[in-house]
């Protein structure tokens, strides 16, 4: 059967039986991908695309690198599924032992999972069981406090934390309570300064620790970076006060690295650019450079050791998936952080991209249609405004959608977050390529916007 043939008929059979998660699918147009290599994508029906958004923020290293590639071929000659529940493969103890290594402080315990929202999950329920079994009870604290614009996935546990009512709304008589703090803005309240700013957010924190701690198992945050808020940016400073603040309130720190672990920010962990030790760690995405699902919620001593007894104790974590620590989802993630480790790429090949990045978004901030571009290492969104008025875009334009659309007609493939570009590429992007989705991005602004 002709390529085109094949194609057309993958297409008819995507809209007919995939339901494509965030997708309105009466207005969903196929897009089926064949095969990658490196940064690439191929279509089905042939094209190439760039991968501009890591396949959704996950693929850290570009497609089929032949070293976790052939990670993943050497585990299959060995075993392909054990489960955590009372074994564990010995990929996975090994990756254990190095990304604890990795991890700041005494985040020694990995917890697994299967994606970011079930780690997420059994942090909240690891918060919520160490305040009934550690050596002080507070069987007060029940609830978590969590922040306007947060994402931290889709199962319940993780909607209720999360802030977008867009997504969540609906939901809410399914719902625990969440106490609701204010997005720690760096650009709140306008025209401070970044110290000002950080002070500002930090006060508001405090008061809402100070009157009711007593309620709150742990606060649950994205450090620096907010992603599915359109990427927003913390004044610096912000987390390690938060850290503080946890502490003089006897509150554990959840934090979400799903998003900004293993490297894209320009520390191995957004966590250490700030010397903050959370309680309790979540790790997703990246953590196998977007080869197969795996996912982490791994835990301090502190915490940990609140779980330990005798079986008469009832301290157990009562909660597992079937594919926790899958040895060929170890085996990707052990080999993605050789390379992170061996070839020096946090300290060396990050910092040399990032200022690459910035240098191919130069030309799209300075467009009209552009609010503000915003970057940390290898993260950027590009905030679309409206040219005449410098006012966001009206809902109903679509701005980011069609900008991203034009922009996949033009050989890279972008997602938006309403009217936020964004730009992640993977580490492996070659100058030329940044440069790419730098100009088509361009293009691609001035011919959706520009002409309305």
């Amino acid at each position: 059967m002709p390529r085109t043939a094949i194609a057309a008929e993958l297409a008819v059979w995507d809209l007919a039986h995939v339901w494509h998660g965030f997708t309105q699918m009466a207005e969903y147009e196929p897009l089926v991908i064949e095969r990658a290599e490196g940064c690439w994508l191929t279509t089905a029906d042939g094209r190439r695309l760039l991968d501009g958004v890591s396949s959704l923020w996950c693929n850290l290293h570009g497609h089929r690198h032949p070293v976790i590639d052939g990670a993943i071929e050497a585990q299959l000659e060995k075993v392909a599924h054990v489960t955590t529940l009372g074994m564990v493969g010995a990929t996975a103890v090994e990756f254990s032992h190095r990304l604890a290594d990795a991890l700041p402080g005494d985040l020694n315990h990995v917890f697994y999972a299967s994606d970011g929202a079930a780690a997420v999950e059994a942090a909240l329920k690891m918060a919520f069981q160490y305040w009934r079994q550690c050596d002080s009870p507070q069987l007060g604290k029940t609830k978590y406090l969590a922040y306007g614009g947060a994402y931290h996935g889709d199962t319940l546990g993780s909607t209720a934390v999360g802030g977008v009512p867009a997504f969540h709304a609906m939901f809410a008589p399914l719902l625990c309570e969440v106490i609701r703090a204010d997005a720690p803005d760096r650009r709140v309240p306008a025209g401070a300064t970044p110290a000002e700013s950080t002070a500002h957010h930090l006060v508001q924190l405090e008061s809402v620790l100070a009157a009711r701690h007593a309620e709150i198992a742990a606060v649950v945050i994205e450090p620096l970076v907010q992603g599915a808020a359109g990427m927003v940016m913390q004044p610096p400073g912000y987390l390690r006060g938060v850290r503080q603040l946890t502490q003089k309130y006897d509150v554990l720190l959840v934090a979400d690295e799903i998003v900004t672990g293993f490297g894209r920010t320009g520390a191995m962990f957004a966590c250490q650019h700030e010397s903050v030790t959370p309680d309790i760690l979540c790790l997703g995405k990246s953590i196998t450079a977007g080869y197969l699902p795996m996912a982490a919620a791994v835990a301090s001593d502190r915490v940990y050791g609140a779980f330990l007894g005798s079986h008469e104790t009832g301290r157990t974590f009562f909660h597992g998936h079937t594919f926790s620590g899958n040895p060929l989802a170890a085996a990707a993630a052990l080999a993605s952080l050789d390379l992170l480790q061996s070839e020096r790429m946090v300290e060396e090949l990050v910092p040399q991209r990032a200022e690459q990045l910035a240098t191919a978004l130069a030309p799209v901030a300075a467009s009209a249609h552009v609010a503000e571009v915003r970057q940390l290492g290898m993260l950027a969104a590009v905030e679309l405004q409206d040219a005449a008025t410098g006012r966001p875009l009206a809902a109903e334009r679509r701005g980011g959608y069609h900008v991203c659309r034009e922009s996949t007609q033009r050989g890279v493939w972008l997602r938006p977050l309403g009217d936020v570009v964004v730009v992640m590429p993977p580490l492996a992007a070659s100058a030329q390529e940044l440069a790419m989705v730098g100009e088509v991005l361009a293009a691609s602004i001035a011919a959706v916007l520009g002409r309305e």
